[in-house]
């Protein structure tokens, strides 16, 4: 699972015996449009894939086949291990433009070979969690839940992304396999097939409640009000025995449906049944129900936030820092990356973040420094296993100390500060003019 690209790079390393220690960084250039902040996320993952990358039997005949490699490097490739060091931010960690959310420290041919699943499994759950921390923010305490998994591109990113949304703060998953390997809470109703295939919708509450007394009831497959109320009716025919316990809206306008079911139940006595709405939403549809104060008390949201669909891509890369000890850059209009390792302190006062300066690693700034080692000699490097209940606590934490016009669905203006030290400033600098005089070297020679 990698770019054929990276493996004529290796390959020409290797023929060129370039085997320096190399730094890399992952990095997102400028947050999308209505961004104010991302959520990292994917690190757990990118360490898995990087403490069992291997080549097997059958890939290396594979390679061995075409006609881009030597079958030396071929052979080589069969003990081919990832022996690095890992740097970065916990997972839950809000990030911005510029900042490294890891580094990647190890032989030039092992580092460049990663990148192509480091980023995409990153890349993809840094975009999902913000997506879903925008919503959880929207709904202000209600509970969300994820329903996006029918319509998310592929098994993987349904399965990492029901992870990524439990890390920012959604409640439960429809997913059942995200259930098991995570044990992500998971959820559901019903669908409107289950209505339809009986004689009746009533006959359906009958006898889905019948074998679920606790479930969440359908109630807008024909009409939403009158299918309220045959589901006080179905109240009445049970009685004490009555356990439903929601009613879920997914169609119309679900702000003023939920006032007239809310209305219809609590005069039934039925106070306790609550009102979930699902049904194309999104952060800002949310934050307007939450803002017209309708009586919702959770909401299920699926493609918008499974797809991150205003936000689907990050511009987010994996690039050269440093090689054999001297700073790596690049000056491309859009594109430049800031030489050497590096270190992100955090300024905080009265618990709220005020501003991030990057640095260079071996800098001491004020502020607490995010990027920590997590991994050594190709394994992974931390002192306690850190649970995803905990990663969850620490995101919630994180996002808590954000100014509240940074954690806002608005776009901030000023945005949060991010500043360069004057040290990483100066490194810059002194790079810069080497790499000049590196070409005008070259270009005397030609």
């Amino acid at each position: 699972m990698t770019d054929l690209y990276q493996l004529t790079m290796i390959q020409a390393y290797w023929l060129e015996r370039l085997y320096d220690e190399a730094v890399f960084s992952l990095f997102v250039r400028r947050l999308p449009t209505g961004r104010n902040f991302l959520l990292a996320c994917g690190l757990e993952d990118a360490l898995q894939y990087l403490e069992t990358v291997r080549f097997t039997q059958d890939e290396l005949e594979y390679l061995g086949g075409r006609p881009e490699f030597q079958e030396p490097f071929v052979r080589w490739l069969a003990d081919f291990r990832f022996r690095g060091e890992v740097r970065a931010v916990p997972e839950g960690t809000p990030v911005f433009a510029g900042e490294s959310i890891l580094e990647v420290v190890a032989p030039l041919a092992e580092a460049q070979l990663v990148e192509t699943l480091v980023l995409n499994q990153v890349h993809l759950q840094t975009a999902l969690a913000s997506k879903a921390a925008r919503v959880v923010q929207a709904a202000r305490g209600r509970t969300v839940v994820d329903f996006g998994m029918r319509r998310m591109h592929g098994t993987d990113a349904a399965l990492k992304g029901a992870r990524a949304f439990f890390i920012a703060g959604v409640s439960a998953t429809s997913n059942v396999l995200a259930g098991q390997v995570y044990g992500i809470p998971i959820a559901g109703t019903m669908a409107h097939s289950y209505i339809q295939v009986h004689a009746s919708e009533l006959d359906a509450f009958r006898a889905f409640s019948a074998i679920y007394p606790e479930t969440t009831l359908l109630v807008d497959t024909y009409d939403t009000l009158e299918g309220v109320r045959r589901v006080v009716r179905l109240a009445e025919e049970q009685g004490a025995d009555f356990r439903v316990r929601a009613i879920r809206l997914d169609s119309g306008d679900l702000g003023a449906l939920a006032r007239e079911a809310r209305a219809l139940l609590d005069r039934a006595g039925l106070g306790q049944v609550r009102i979930f709405a699902s049904g194309g939403l999104d952060e800002n549809e949310v934050a307007r129900l939450v803002d017209q104060d309708a009586p919702i008390d959770a909401f299920g949201v699926g493609t918008a936030m499974g797809v991150s669909a205003d936000a689907p891509t990050l511009d987010m890369v994996y690039k050269l820092t440093q090689y054999a000890g001297s700073g790596r850059l690049k000056l491309s209009p859009g594109k430049a990356v800031l030489p050497g390792p590096k270190q992100i302190f955090r300024e905080e006062a009265d618990g709220t973040a005020v501003r991030d300066v990057i640095a260079c690693a071996s800098e001491e700034r004020p502020g607490r420094a995010l990027l920590a080692p997590v991994m050594q000699q190709g394994r992974r490097f931390l002192p306690t296993k850190v649970t995803l209940h905990q990663t969850r606590v620490y995101a919630a934490k994180q996002l808590a100390m954000l100014p509240p016009g940074v954690r806002s669905l608005a776009s901030v203006d000023p945005p949060y500060p991010v500043e360069l030290s004057t040290g990483l400033t100066e490194l810059t600098r002194e790079v810069t003019g080497e790499v000049a005089a590196g070409n005008r070297m070259e270009g005397n020679r030609t």
